[in-house]
């Protein structure tokens, strides 16, 4: 009765079962679940195969043994796929019967598989491309044929954007070309989870290169939470254009997610952008991949014009970003990054870590004192603060002339480190800043009765505010 016994009990049994065939479990949690309630009490039967079945693509073999049936696969020695499959039953009773009934069904399917395989290899991947014309993508953007058209315009000024090489471009743009095209075979027909492996495998066996087979595979990474980014620089080009394209042209025709509803997998193709993009500490801006995404959908009639796209997706990216850093970092500190600015997503992750890594005491007491001097510099006229001495009309208090002065310092110290990207050395710098507010705080009244040097230390509280507001807003900090 117990799911958690029971899963225990199968995958212990499984496991002993590939063992004394002389393999090892392929475990799969897909396959767990989908088995656990399939019987109440797991019985495992052993069946195999012609080992000539081996030939096929080993991701072929265990979609057979997955999708059709949900058998789990066994490895033998040496790392290969073993000529055997595991079946879960819900009844020890002539387990002789089930095996052959078993064996049937697989060998008729690997059967089936192979001939697709074989029908498939006889027409090359360019050869095939015209036949997306024909598969719809979705009804007002277009075909498939239509998307990959798009995606070949934009990769060019991606991989420019990126500051990638001329050869991963071409590598890129070679890609693109035929990352779909095995939509049109037999084998995705059959088997629509292999897209991707397939075109990467036909690509090999037709002779292209290595590269543009990684391309055509590796540009649906990552398919899960739990899955990799992509491998190449290329494929991850092109994963990020794949992804651009459907975000801008689903929210382009008022397809955005409502809810829990997400049909077109909008929140994981989002997802797949940054998570690329961190993987590989890309400088990549959501608002000009966007615009670049945007131009390509020239002559589709859309809903939204640029500039409200643009607004509405950035929104969309800072909601999925805040989702994938605060699995790592403070909440406080995430959106103290994200207040900053939030449309380049490996600079936000930067900030977040460097400051993250300030003593937990030390960005509480920069987040108090800077929380005061945001909400008093609301009230300031405009204009730089100049030296109080010029305002003063009796003695200034020591704390007063230290923060002015410390101000072009911090100023200095922010816009080097900003430059370079060093935002430790930029925490650094406010960090050492903010005692020197908080003593000021402690014994200067801002909004003392004369008007001048009231106002000049509003104008000083802003320019604090406004330079350090560049890498976090502090008073976010808890």
């Amino acid at each position: 009765v117990d799911q958690s016994k029971r899963a225990d009990r199968m995958v212990e049994r499984l496991s002993d079962a590939a063992q004394r065939a002389g393999a090892t479990l392929v475990h799969d949690d897909f396959l767990v679940r989908e088995n656990l309630n399939l019987v109440e009490e797991p019985h495992v039967i052993t069946g195999g195969f012609e080992k000539e079945f081996l030939g096929l693509p080993e991701d072929v073999i265990v979609a057979v043994a997955k999708g059709h049936q949900r058998y789990f696969c066994a490895r033998g020695p040496q790392g290969a796929l073993a000529p055997i499959y595991l079946a879960v039953a819900g009844t020890a009773q002539n387990p002789q019967n089930v095996r052959r009934g078993n064996d049937r069904v697989m060998r008729a399917r690997l059967s089936d598989a192979r001939f697709f395989f074989e029908e498939d290899l006889k027409i090359g991947l360019e050869d095939r491309r015209e036949k997306l014309a024909g598969i719809v993508f979705q009804d007002r953007l277009g075909s498939v044929l239509d998307k990959v058209e798009r995606m070949e315009r934009v990769v060019p000024h991606m991989a420019g954007a990126l500051g990638l090489s001329a050869d991963v471009c071409d590598v890129a743009l070679e890609g693109a070309r035929l990352c779909k095209c095995d939509l049109a075979t037999l084998m995705v027909g059959e088997f629509p989870e292999l897209q991707g492996e397939m075109g990467g495998e036909y690509a090999r066996r037709q002779g292209r290169r290595a590269e543009v087979a990684d391309v055509i595979y590796g540009h649906y990474q990552p398919k899960g939470a739990s899955d990799a980014t992509a491998l190449t620089e290329p494929s991850a080009v092109v994963a990020i254009v794949d992804r651009l394209d459907t975000l801008v042209g689903c929210f382009s025709v008022g397809l955005s997610p409502t809810g829990a509803a997400d049909p077109y997998a909008l929140r994981r193709a989002c997802l797949g952008v940054i998570r690329t993009v961190l993987d590989r500490g890309w400088d990549f801006s959501v608002k000009q991949s966007v615009e670049l995404a945007y131009k390509a959908f020239a002559g589709k009639k859309l809903d939204l014009a640029e500039g409200a796209l643009i607004s509405k997706l950035s929104d969309f990216f800072r909601d999925r970003l805040r989702g994938v850093l605060t699995e790592r970092y403070p909440t406080d500190v995430v959106d103290a990054c994200l207040a900053a600015g939030y449309d380049r997503p490996t600079d936000v992750r930067d900030r977040v870590q460097a400051l993250s890594e300030l003593e937990q005491s030390l960005r509480s007491k920069a987040g108090e004192v800077f929380k005061r001097a945001t909400n008093i510099a609301k009230e300031a006229p405009s204009g730089e603060p100049v030296d109080p001495k010029q305002v003063a009309t009796s003695e200034v208090h020591d704390s007063e002339i230290a923060v002015y002065g410390a101000l072009a310092e911090l100023d200095g110290r922010l816009k080097q480190a900003q430059q370079a990207r060093n935002y430790p050395a930029a925490f650094s710098a406010i960090a050492s800043f903010a005692p020197l507010l908080g003593v000021f705080f402690e014994a200067v009244f801002v909004m003392t009765d004369e008007i001048p040097v009231r106002e000049n230390r509003l104008r000083l509280m802003r320019a604090i505010s406004e330079r350090c507001s560049g890498v976090a807003h502090f008073n976010l900090l808890a």
